[in-house]
């Protein structure tokens, strides 16, 4: 680690195998907090490398708790968090729209770090029961279109650079590893960021690893699509600049997204949305990620389409369906 830090802080970067093989080693117990500390102040002072980036995922996922979904090919739905901006839970809202359309979700999730109401904090409202057991995520999938991962179960290593990180109180590379460490390996990925340093790192990625994705982010700073200002889409065949009107949305205001000061308020607010009673914004916020989550999937399709797809997912109650048989399996 000495050689490291020396390296790093001369403005080195690491290959993809030195990074794997140094995260390896902090997952491993090999370092003490002082210099695991050392280290993440690095990626703090500038910004981590693709090849590091890769190199630092991959040992996280060789000691991941691995649930097999490849037949399903499933989608994940999910924002970087850490814009501040206490949103109610857009992306959860926007899987089990997705679900009800027909197609199939597999969340990997938390309980809220910046936010009141994580996807842990509100399913577990619900009386959600979180497993590691592939049987019930694959039964779970296999019948309602929905499985959540419950990110504590399959990431063993992270305790281990857990002390530090709450030492700390500040995000690290690890906050930004999270949306990409998910065990079951989807096929397709939605991602919502903050800012467009984040988009540019996640799109590379993204491209060296094969997946299919889409990158979202409002350009006013919240890692999904607001509809409060104009917002960019990058995936790995375009990249644009929308406007809310370039759709036929109204532009919201900040305020119309509040996540509430409680999770139980966040819980309300999930449920009026799912049963289509939520307000104008609420709704609309949740309809256009859930279709930029469509045309992820199906790519020959046109954004017109999927947002209908999504508005009937909603509208007819097969996303509040989706809830509810997602409920009973995993109550």
């Amino acid at each position: 680690m000495k050689k490291i830090l020396s390296r790093l802080f001369c403005h080195e970067t690491l290959t993809t195998d030195e990074a794997h093989d140094l995260l390896a080693g902090i997952t491993q117990g090999k370092y003490n907090d002082t210099q695991i500390a050392s280290l993440l102040t690095v990626f703090q002072m500038r910004n981590i490398t693709t090849d590091e980036f890769v190199g630092f995922r991959q040992a996280l996922l060789d000691t991941r708790v691995a649930v097999c979904l490849d037949a399903y090919r499933p989608i994940d739905i999910v924002g970087t968090g850490g814009d501040g901006k206490n949103t109610f839970n857009i992306s959860t809202c926007a899987c089990f729209v997705v679900a009800g359309a027909g197609y199939h979700v597999a969340k990997h999730g938390n309980y809220g770090a910046t936010s009141v109401s994580g996807a842990s904090n509100v399913l577990e409202l619900h009386g959600v029961k979180y497993t590691n057991s592939q049987d019930r995520l694959e039964r779970s999938i296999a019948e309602c279109g929905m499985a959540y991962l419950h990110a504590p179960l399959f990431n063993p290593a992270l305790k281990s650079v857990a002390p530090v990180r709450k030492a700390l109180q500040i995000r690290t590379v690890f906050n930004l590893l999270g949306p990409l460490v998910n065990p079951c390996l989807p096929a397709y990925q939605l991602l919502g960021v903050a800012d467009l340093q984040q988009m540019r790192l996640y799109t590379d990625v993204f491209q060296r690893l094969g997946i299919d994705f889409a990158v979202v982010n409002n350009l006013d700073g919240y890692d999904e699509i607001s509809l409060t200002d104009h917002f960019k889409v990058m995936t790995n065949r375009y990249e644009t600049i929308y406007t809310p009107s370039d759709l036929g949305f109204a532009m919201a205001r900040q305020d119309e997204l509040y996540g509430g000061s409680t999770a139980g308020e966040a819980a309300q607010i999930f449920d009026a949305v799912l049963q289509n009673r939520a307000t104008a914004a609420q709704r609309d916020c949740v309809l256009i990620n859930a279709a930029f989550a469509i045309q992820t999937i199906e790519q020959a399709k046109g954004i017109d389409e999927c947002m209908d797809m999504a508005r009937q997912s909603l509208e007819s109650g097969k996303a509040y369906a989706t809830l509810k048989k997602f409920m009973e399996i995993n109550g």
